[in-house]
């Protein structure tokens, strides 16, 4: 049971640290973080939209994560890296923030998810899914989705190639989940196939040697008349 425990804590460990992370640099515009082992320490990814203010004012930022890190979630040596996101609309996580904090500034929630839907097609995504779950209009709480492109739901794909991202809205009337899924448009699916046209093969033909030729047709040719010759003495 001892290596159960352990990928049981690893996974609790890391969703500790998202939670941390996110709450930490919600202003930066969090975008997602990756824990990686290495022979020095462990190496800590976290990609955000304005990495400035993470690394902070001379890093005091990221002195005081790393720290937090060590001593708060028993992390080994801690290494953090700190990397920009080259297209926000392509990041799960950072679209579910701005769609989270557009229904705390009072946005309907049916123009807000098609606005997000909107943004991230026309940056190039192959697919995008917005889920809104609690009380949208009432009292009662209900769940609305806009679907617009390819999302894969299940098998490997839904999670080697979608991008999820998760942020919660805290309105008067309670709390509403946000639940962005994106499919990249560099992602490669594992039913898309392409056709190539045929490719039609020439081949060279070589000139036969007439010299060659005439002289093979000879040789048979004395051949045949010597056999004839005999069997007519005969």
């Amino acid at each position: 049971m001892a290596v159960e425990r352990k990928f049981i804590s690893d996974g609790v460990r890391k969703v500790c640290v998202e939670k941390y992370l996110s709450k930490e640099l919600k202003r930066a515009g969090y975008g997602g973080m990756d824990i990686t082992r290495t022979p020095l320490g462990t190496q800590v990814t976290i990609w955000a939209e304005k990495p400035g203010i993470v690394i902070g004012k001379g890093g005091k930022q990221v002195r005081q994560i790393t720290q937090d890190l060590a001593t708060d979630f028993d992390i080994e040596s801690p290494q953090v890296e700190v990397q920009q996101v080259q297209n926000p609309n392509f990041n799960a996580q950072i679209m579910a923030e701005r769609l989270a904090n557009a229904l705390e500034r009072g946005w309907y929630f049916r123009k807000a998810g098609q606005s997000t839907i909107r943004r991230v097609m026309e940056s190039g995504a192959l697919g995008c899914e917005v889920i809104l779950a609690g009380k949208l209009t009432g009292a009662r709480s209900r769940t609305q989705k806009f679907v617009e492109g390819y999302v894969k739901h299940s098998g490997e794909p839904s999670e080697t190639i979608v991008e999820k991202g998760y942020a919660i809205a805290i309105k008067k009337l309670g709390l509403i989940g946000v639940q962005v899924k994106i499919v990249p448009p560099d992602a490669r699916l594992p039913d898309s196939f392409e056709v190539l046209p045929p490719v039609r093969k020439t081949v060279e033909e070589q000139p036969l040697e007439v010299e060659e030729v005439g002289e093979e047709f000879e040789e048979e040719l004395e051949e045949f008349t010597v056999e004839e010759e005999f069997e007519e003495e005969r």
